[in-house]
């Protein structure tokens, strides 16, 4: 489990490319860097639950990103906060 301020990237995976798949994480967020802000509890995969496989429990987190390295606009500060399973976390 990640504690709050553990910076993080987020896998740089493409599941969809392998067959069909119900991604929960924005594909513009894979390979980018973060910081974890909370956890938010922990809940049946949702990747399985679609599909109606068994779903194991599975962390989820608030995760800032700096906007402006995403997007190259907004003020200096500026941040995106994304819900993001722990399985598509890498500790930096």
């Amino acid at each position: 489990m990640f504690a709050p301020g553990t910076p993080v990237q987020v896998k740089n995976d493409w599941p969809e490319t392998r067959g069909p798949v119900h991604i929960r994480t924005p594909h513009y967020l894979r390979g980018v860097k973060g910081m974890v802000v909370r956890h938010l509890g922990t809940y049946p995969n949702p990747e399985d639950l679609a599909f109606a496989r068994p779903a194991k429990p599975v962390p989820l987190y608030h995760v800032a990103f700096d906007q402006r390295a995403l997007w190259q606009e907004g003020a200096a500060g500026d941040e995106v906060l994304v819900e993001i399973f722990e399985h598509w976390l890498e500790p930096l």
